[in-house]
């Protein structure tokens, strides 16, 4: 009997998992890219249902691995946790991201974005917004019937989806939940974990003086009762 191997009838389709492009052209791009991808993953760290990602590829057609966009943070509500070298839309049960954010640093061209921005209107996200830190503006635009319209001022904006609040007050953008935390970089995190361990520790310090303190009080006790007792003096019988 001679078995036949199978012959693919297309060619296989290979999806790109990188542009060898870096991440971040600057160390404020890369530092807000982190801020909030990884804020907006502790958010969310309990809900299996939420993933969060940074410049990963994000392919929305299947067998077009020429149309793809890898946005700097995305969120995609209704779609598991767990390790993609790629989202591929069509694996997700069609799920698009959401929200997605872009930072933007000096070599971004406006054809550039208006790219993006088209790309991320196409292809169904919900909030679109864009971070400049070398003049701390902050632009947005969320869906309505017709597309992504621009939000017309983003002082205070409250995102309808992650319930996060933008505050542009300051000297650069500030982003609270919706309990009122603020979003925190890691060198604060790790600021704030050291103070709480300090804080901790000094209050074990003084739980064992205050032992100490009593342990000694309670061997004078005992020797004075000691000594009352040598002198024939039941202290249980003192006032």
């Amino acid at each position: 009997m001679v078995s036949q191997i199978p012959v693919p009838t297309q060619e296989e389709i290979i999806y790109p998992e990188s542009d060898g492009k870096p991440m971040a052209n600057n160390t404020d791009q890369f530092r807000w890219i982190l801020v909030i991808e990884q804020n907006l993953e502790w958010m969310y760290a309990n809900d299996e249902n939420v993933f969060v990602a940074g410049d990963l590829f994000w392919y929305p057609v299947q067998g077009r691995p020429n149309i793809v966009n890898a946005p700097d943070v995305m969120v995609v509500f209704g779609t598991p946790k767990r390790r993609r070298s790629s989202y591929q839309q069509w694996n997700e049960s069609g799920i698009a991201p959401q929200v997605v954010f872009e930072i933007l640093s000096p070599s971004n061209t406006q054809d550039e974005m208006e790219t993006k921005l088209l790309f991320y209107d196409r292809h169904q996200v919900e909030e679109y917004y864009i971070y400049n830190p070398t003049n701390n503006q902050l632009r947005g635009w969320l869906r309505g019937e017709d597309g992504l319209d621009a939000i017309a001022s983003m002082e205070n904006y409250a995102s309808p989806r992650l319930a996060i609040r933008f505050d542009l007050s300051g000297d650069e953008l500030q982003i609270y939940r919706s309990d009122g935390t603020r979003f925190f970089s890691y060198v604060e995190i790790c600021q704030l974990l050291e103070e709480a361990q300090q804080r901790t520790e000094q209050e074990r310090q003084r739980a064992e003086l205050a032992e100490t303190a009593l342990g000694e009080e309670r061997r004078r006790s005992q020797l004075l009762a000691e000594r009352l007792r040598e002198m024939g003096i039941n202290p249980d019988e003192l006032s």
